[in-house]
């Protein structure tokens, strides 16, 4: 473990650039062409351009139908990551046609492009939180850290570049705390990083989906910091190389058409797109549905929404300060016209980026039912909860301050008068506590028993 300043794969998106890439071009017969597709199966905000997409087989189903009007055979070459720092130094080398990735590394993807003069362009967003709830901030079960500001001069695990970091850096710098001088940051793979924690050689890991949440649910990690204590809008979104795009627009659009349908399908089937994303990552469903469920942590929308991008401006300076991207212009980076094409008009496409995220219902999940049970109040759902105690498969219930989606057991739990109401962390329940007088804490037992 080393402290870093630039994540090594960036570094070496250089070195990349000296081997021969052919991705998307045509084979030796000139009618058969291979698209490389580069996704993170785990990142699960990614789905429906990456595990979900590939799981329904609709991009496959799209180039069929292209070739069918153009002759040629088209054929998609899937490459999971980790993360997306592998995906730009493989698109720049012109390994890798279209990718997904987070905020924070679409923008060094941009600017790696620029530089190297291998410029790729944003075409659509996968899933997105407009308050950042998508990225925590994770302590050790039984850690005496409770908030932020608690980590000064600590240990702290965070993929460097990634929109984890990104929240790490902002959320220091709003806790007094420098971000590179005030805590010893490691720069480490999130799977890494999980069992430093575990390990107790970090103090703290700040990570993306789905980390947060399958560390919380597997009893490993508790909740320090939630990401939508910003109320920045955090999300990840699909690439493209532009000289691909020039040269195949058809084959981008095929590939928005199926995610727009990919959208629909787990918008349409929750339940069963968890299960689908659950086999092919081998991710605990309960944990997969915490955010792709309805109402989930992550809102799945294609469209290139103008608070999202505006998001991508207030992102660059963050970035520039940490040396890892140069001059982003991102109003060249975004573009539209591939996915409006997608949507088949404009008032279709118009119509889809007025959409807003839904509110997330107070959910629990029984053992051995196909669907999941709806509660108007967390009062409701604990009451319920615990009259099937030894049935409760999974319970879902929202941040009373951010909306933020949490495991009812994992929550931290206020009464306040009548009402029970539960928090991601022990921050969020101070502040709530703090604003209402007479509030107070209490466990998950202790909630469910002043429920009945």
């Amino acid at each position: 473990m080393q402290r870093t300043t630039l994540p090594s794969a960036l570094a070496a998106g250089a070195l990349l650039l000296s081997l021969t890439g052919c991705g998307g071009n045509a084979d030796a017969d000139g009618k058969t062409v291979t698209v490389t597709v580069g996704y993170q199966s785990k990142t699960i905000n990614t789905v429906t351009a990456g595990t979900l997409l590939r799981s329904l087989g609709a991009f496959e189903r799209e180039l069929r139908a292209l070739g069918r009007r153009d002759g040629h055979t088209y054929k998609v070459k899937w490459q999971d990551y980790a993360t997306g720092a592998p995906i730009t130094a493989q698109m720049i080398a012109g390994k890798v046609d279209i990718g997904s990735m987070g905020d924070f590394p679409l923008l060094i993807n941009s600017g790696r492009g620029t530089q190297l003069n291998a410029p790729t362009r944003l075409v659509s967003v996968t899933g997105y939180n407009l308050r950042g709830g998508l990225n925590t901030v994770l302590t050790a079960p039984g850690s005496k850290l409770r908030a932020l500001s608690g980590l000064r001069g600590k240990n702290v695990s965070t993929s460097v570049g990634s929109a984890a970091d990104g929240t790490l850096v902002r959320a220091l710098r709003q806790a007094g705390i420098d971000p590179e001088g005030g805590v010893h940051k490691l720069n480490q793979q999130p799977a890494v990083g999980a069992s430093a924690l575990e390990a107790g050689s970090v103090d703290a890991l700040s990570q993306f989906v789905a980390w947060p949440g399958l560390l919380a649910f597997q009893g490993k990690a508790t909740a320090l910091y939630d990401g939508a204590r910003l109320n920045l809008p955090t999300f990840h979104g699909v690439t493209t190389r532009k000289a691909f795009a020039d040269e195949r627009p058809a084959v981008v659009q095929a590939f928005l058409a199926a995610q727009i349908d990919a959208t629909r399908y787990l918008r349409a089937h929750p339940l069963d797109a968890t299960r689908k994303v659950a086999t092919a990552t081998g991710l605990p469903p309960e944990v997969v549905y915490l955010y792709n469920g309805t109402g989930g942590i992550a809102t799945f929308d294609p469209t290139l929404k103008p608070r999202l991008t505006a998001a991508l401006e207030k992102d660059v300076p963050v970035l520039r300060d940490a040396k890892l991207v140069g001059p982003v212009d991102v109003s060249s980076f975004v573009d539209d016209r591939y996915l409006k094409r997608a949507y088949g008009s404009a008032d279709a496409y118009a119509k889809a980026l007025r959409a807003a995220p839904p509110a997330s219902p107070n959910q629990l999940w029984l053992k051995g039912e196909d669907r999941l049970r709806t509660f108007a109040t967390p009062t409701e759902l604990l009451r319920f909860a615990g009259s099937h105690r030894d049935r409760v498969r999974a319970a879902y219930v929202p941040d009373a301050a951010t909306g933020t989606r949490w495991f009812a057991d994992r929550a931290i739990w206020v009464r306040d008068g009548h009402e029970l109401r539960a928090f991601v962390t022990p921050d969020n329940a101070r502040g709530w506590i703090a604003g209402h007088p007479g509030a107070r804490t209490l466990s998950y037992s202790a909630a469910l028993a002043a429920a009945r």
